[in-house]
């Protein structure tokens, strides 16, 4: 079963949200687990939650993702900064749980000038202390596209910050399409290539979900611009092979791109169609 769906506004609950994804044709969702550009958040609901989980069983909506908010920064120089992500996503999971099973992404965050190591370490160390055996929650790595001091622009990257986590099957990974374009790994003419370096590095095994959105820039570019799928430099042809690919096309595929609800509705329906005739 082709697994689609976009990024949704969590403002009115997880019940709305699943009424909307299935409005639009879509049978999974991605949200912010609070404000993106701060870190304020809604009391928790359980009877909303308990809605929700019914309601997506009736109606076929898988595996969620949760999205951190932007705000945060596990790798950043600052204490203060690290102590609030640390606190922030501490709770995140703590609420995810009521949710068995639920995604939880988030971006490695910057090492502002400290040096990539530096930050692998603090994003460990994060990681470590949040957490624990008996959680259903699996923490996503997200690919990045190696703008300013970015972690996680390189699979090896990645990899080293796997590797120093205790619980590390936990820990998968999202791979944004833009992204690793942007950051110079060639999905357009080299798919097949890119996968085996993923696998021979991190292991397919931990990639998880897809953020799956074209570009408004060239390969390696290093920049991050999403743009509509089919309207930038990976273009409708290479994300047709990336829906279709044998080892990605069990994954859940989440849109990013710059889109009200209607135009989600329109590329959930496009890729359907490219999705089930290719």
């Amino acid at each position: 079963m082709f697994k689609i769906g976009c990024h949704l506004s969590a403002s009115k609950g997880y019940l709305a949200m699943g009424k909307e994804a299935v409005s639009i044709g879509a049978n999974t969702f991605q949200f912010f687990t609070r404000n993106p550009r701060g870190g304020s958040i809604k009391p928790l609901d359980l009877d909303d939650i308990a809605s929700f989980i019914e309601f997506a069983q009736k109606n076929n909506i898988g595996q969620i993702l949760a999205h951190a908010p932007y705000t945060l920064n596990p790798c950043a120089e600052k204490e203060y900064i690290r102590n609030f992500t640390l606190e922030t996503m501490k709770d995140d999971i703590s609420r995810l749980e009521h949710i068995p099973g639920t995604l939880y992404n988030f971006h490695p965050g910057s090492h502002v000038g400290q040096g990539a190591e530096a930050g692998i370490r603090y994003i460990a160390e994060i990681l470590n202390e949040i957490l624990f055996e008996d959680m259903t929650t699996v923490v996503l790595l997200e690919t990045m596209s190696g703008k300013g001091s970015e972690v996680g622009k390189t699979f090896e990257e990645l990899r080293a910050i796997i590797d120093r986590v205790k619980l590390s099957s936990k820990i998968g990974v999202c791979l944004d399409t833009c992204h690793i374009f942007d950051g110079g790994y060639d999905i357009v003419e080299n798919l097949d290539g890119v996968l085996t370096e993923f696998d021979n590095i991190i292991g397919l095994d931990r990639l998880r979900a897809i953020h799956l959105n074209d570009t408004k820039n060239p390969l390696a570019s290093h920049k991050d611009r999403h743009e509509k799928i089919g309207g930038g430099y990976l273009g409708i042809e290479a994300i047709t092979r990336i829906i279709n690919h044998p080892k990605l096309r069990e994954l859940p595929f989440l849109l990013e791109t710059p889109n009200e609800l209607d135009g989600y509705a329109k590329e959930i329906a496009l890729l359907k169609e490219k999705y089930k005739n290719a």
